[in-house]
This record gives structure tokens, sequence and C-alpha cells, in this order.
């Protein structure tokens, strides 16, 4: 026999008389008067992230007026949702939101034993140059880095490759002669025109497209000033530690790799937008998740997918498209369009540092309730009855079918209640985290949840609060780990019932 409580329950979730001063707004579990919300994710625009493709150029070559071995700059944004840009990732990030994330910096570092030890077997050459005093061409490709001189005195092509062994990110060196250059020739204190540059993508032949014909001396009077050109341009690639597999990034900090590498990029919902960057850097594209503006139905950005598109057989653009809802390879099935391929897909998932923030670990058959659960308790005033609950029942849910209620689950009182996790959270003492959760105050009429709150405590301390009518929607709270946190939501009374799920907390 179901307990009197349940009944009881049972009771004032199907049978609360409608009043004339206001209807009832019980949401998604069938009662006449009640309000169904539908909620439409959107799916990735795969037509605009195209379209920007033809329209960005990422095609860079080592300039002829910037001095040798100078640092890798950070990584630029060149498109955010269809506008072309040229700004640092932590420029775009502080422009969508009030949160700013500091974008990595790389300055030539010397090979440690941390790195992988290269040596000339390492790299595989790609393209030869052109013979000894016909004029060739430079790279002007995707992913640049930076370049260097090395000795002229020979082809001096194990400097170049040691040159690529100490910046990060290389993948691929373009060892060329440019001539008539005047600082290399007189300026900068290397005294050589053997070039080396540096690239984190490998490209081709067809792409030795810088002719030079650029002016660099000064003229004199009428005398005509000689332009630069290239001659021995030579392609050399690092193979992949694995002959079969490419080399796999470091996951980023505060997430967890999906799927990939593939070929299919996600067509999933819960799209929040794009951007291209200049190079493929999954911290770069973390960080653009992270400082993602909060979408008004699913809140902060918990997913990403980065993706190179090869046009015509050539590296052209890094997409990083942006979800709030978690996608995995099942949806990866975006292989390209016409002369467009998808290469190096990889999704990534933002992990929580709460565990279980959907409730989803108390189950049952169908429809039951406890005032805790493995991961979560909850607490009731002295002389309070069940103001604080965790009910398994896919109506009350946000997703799944389970979430918390606060205020009296059988409507005996009007205290308020409270939840917590089991346990202290474990964070990194003096991080940012986002606290987010999806709360909804509209089981009882507009009157009674008019005085709806909802508190969230850190530490003990107010960091934010849910106030009024609402069906779900997301709040999200900056708070500072200690290296052991303890979170309290708190509040409901009845009839100001309050319904939490899916709570989050992520590093920014």
């Amino acid at each position: 026999m179901p307990s009197p409580r349940l009944l009881a329950l049972a009771s004032l979730i199907y049978f609360i008389p409608l009043t004339s001063a206001a209807s009832y707004h019980i949401s998604q579990n069938g009662v006449p008067g009640s309000s169904v919300v539908e909620v439409t994710h959107p799916t990735t625009d795969n037509t605009a992230i195209l379209q920007t493709i033809g329209q960005v150029n990422q095609k860079t070559s080592a300039p002829i007026d910037a001095p040798p071995s100078s640092s890798v700059p950070p990584v630029i944004v060149t498109a955010v949702d269809g506008s072309l840009v040229n700004s640092t990732v932590s420029d775009v990030t502080s422009a969508s939101s009030s949160r700013r994330r500091r974008s990595r910096r790389s300055s030539l570092p010397q090979v440690t034993p941390l790195q992988r030890k290269r040596s000339s077997s390492d790299y595989v050459q790609v393209f030869a140059p052109e013979a000894a005093g016909v004029h060739d061409g430079s790279i002007e490709g995707s992913a640049y880095l930076t370049y260097t001189v090395v000795n002229n005195a020979t082809y001096n092509i194990d400097d170049c490759l040691a040159f690529c062994d100490r910046v990060e990110g290389c993948e691929f060196v373009n060892l060329y002669y440019e001539f008539n250059n005047e600082l290399l020739d007189f300026v900068f204190s290397e005294k050589s025109n053997l070039k080396c540059s540096a690239y984190g993508d490998v490209h081709n032949a067809s792409e030795k497209t810088n002719l030079g014909g650029q002016a660099s001396y000064t003229q004199v009077g009428n005398q005509p000033v000689p332009l630069t050109y290239i001659t021995e341009s030579s392609g050399w690639a690092l193979k992949p530690a694995e002959p079969t597999e490419p080399a796999q990034p470091a996951t980023p900090a505060g997430y967890e790799l999906v799927f990939g590498p593939t070929g299919g990029a996600n067509n999933a919902p819960g799209y929040m937008g794009f951007a291209f960057l200049d190079r493929y850097d999954v911290d770069a594209c973390a960080a653009l998740c992270n400082g993602r503006g909060y979408d008004a139905v699913g809140g902060v950005c918990q997913y990403f997918n980065i993706w190179r598109a090869v046009v015509d057989g050539v590296p052209t653009t890094y997409t990083c498209s942006m979800y709030y809802l978690v996608a995995d390879e099942s949806t990866a099935v975006n292989y390209g369009q016409g002369d467009l391929v998808v290469t190096l897909s990889r999704g990534y998932k933002r992990l929580s540092v709460l565990p279980d923030g959907g409730f989803e670990s108390y189950t049952c058959d169908d429809f039951c309730y406890a005032a805790s659960s493995d991961n979560w308790v909850g607490t009731t005033p002295s002389g309070g009855a069940l103001d604080a609950t965790i009910f398994h029942y896919s109506t009350f849910a946000h997703t799944g079918n389970v979430s918390a209620l606060l205020g009296a689950a059988n409507g005996d009182d009007s205290d308020a209640g409270s939840l917590s996790p089991a346990k202290p959270l474990t964070t990194v003492k003096g991080s940012n985290y986002v606290l987010q959760l999806f709360v909804a105050n509209d089981f009882s009429d507009d009157v009674d949840e008019a005085a709806a709150a909802v508190e969230v405590l850190w530490n003990g301390k107010q960091v934010g609060s849910v106030t009024g009518v609402q069906h779900y929607a997301p709040s999200q709270f900056n708070v500072v780990g200690t290296g052991a946190d303890v979170l309290t939501i708190q509040g409901g009374a009845a009839p100001a019932w309050s319904f939490v799920d899916d709570v989050f907390i992520a590093l920014l």
C-alpha cells in the first residue's frame, strides 16, 4: 500500500483545484489548465559556417620586416558567428560576457625532458626545392607561427628542424632563401637570408604562392629598388608519434575528450554559435566555450567541437563550435561539402566538480521521493516535514527523470528546506568557477508562486538567488574554490514550491 504521505503528495500533484484568482501552471503533468512549455534546441548552423569559410582568408607567410625568432603570438579569432574579426580569444570572451580567460601564449620553449625529443629522422620532406638559382615561392598558409634564420653557409635543414622542435605547436617548416631583404642582409644580427618558417599545420607545394616582389631597400634618388625573390623552397613535416594516428593534443583543464579525431563534425542540438581560429588549438576553443555568453534556454557552454576544413587539399580554417548540450560521435555526421572536407574533428565535454548535478542516482520504477540520496542530503527545519526532497518523476524534471523539490512535499508547512551535496566539493583553491542551476517556480498559480525564492550559498555565504514565477530557466553565479567547498540550495515555502535540476559547477 502506498504511504499516507505518498497519497497526500499524489493528491497535491493531480487534484489542486483551480481558482478564479489564478490558474495553476503545473509543469507537464497533464492537469487541466497547466501550461506545457515546448523547448526547441537549435542545431549546428552548417550553412553559416560554410559561407564564412568562403569569406575568410587565414593564409600567412613570414613577413619581410619582422625580426627573426619572435615569440609565437596568441591565437587569433578570425570570425565569430559569421562576422569576420581579428581579435584575441580573451578580447572575444570579454566582449560576450563579463568573464575573461587569458589565452595561451607561447615563447619558443627549449626542448625539455617532458617534451618528445626529436631528430631529423622524425621529419619527412613534403616537397623539394627548385634548383639553385631558379625563382621559387614560399608557403602562404594557415596556422603560421613564427620564423627564424639559420646559417646560410649551407642549405641548413637540420638547424631548421631543430627550430621546429623548440616552437610549441610546430608541425611543419618551410626553408628557403629570401634575396634583396635589407633587414636580413644588413640590420638583423644573424646576417642570414636563409629563412625557416614554422607552421602549426602541414602544407604542400601548391601553397608556394609568395613569390617575393616586395620592396625592402630604401630608395636612393631615382635608382630602382631591388625587389625580394625566393629560391630553394622546401617543406618538412613532423611525423606522428604513431604512424597510423595523428598526435593527440593535451586535453584542456576542466574538459574530457568525448571523441576524435574523426572526419565528421557535429550536427547536434544545443548549438550556441561558432568561431574560427587561426590555428588548431583546443585550449583556445575551450577558452571560447568557457567565455561564451549564456544562452537563455540552455545556459553555459558545456561542449565544443573543433575541426579543420581542408578545401581542395589545402588546410583552410579551424572551426570551434559551441553547445550547451553535450554531444557525441553519433551526431558527427557533417563530413563536408563539395571540395571541402572535414578533418581532425574532436569533441570535448566540460566537466562539473559536482557529482550527480541532475540527481539521477536516485532511482525507482516510476514515482518515488526521498529526503536524501547517495549524493545529496535534504534538510528540514525543526517541526517541518519533507521540506527538501528528491523526486524520481520525469514530469517534474528539467532533463532526465529526477529533480529536487524545495518546500513541504505534503503541503504540511510553509518552511524552507535546503539541499547540499553529501560531501564537500573538490575544487582548485583560488580558481574561479561558474555555478549554474535550473529552477522552476510554476507548480502553483502565479499568486502563490510570486513569493517563491531559492537562495544559493557557497560555504555558508549567499552568492545569488532566484525569485518569482518562472518555468525551468538557468541561473548562473560566480564562485571561488577553496579546495573543499560546501554548496547549499535553500528555499521553497509551500505553496510557493521550487523545483531545482541540472546543477553544474565548472572551471572558468
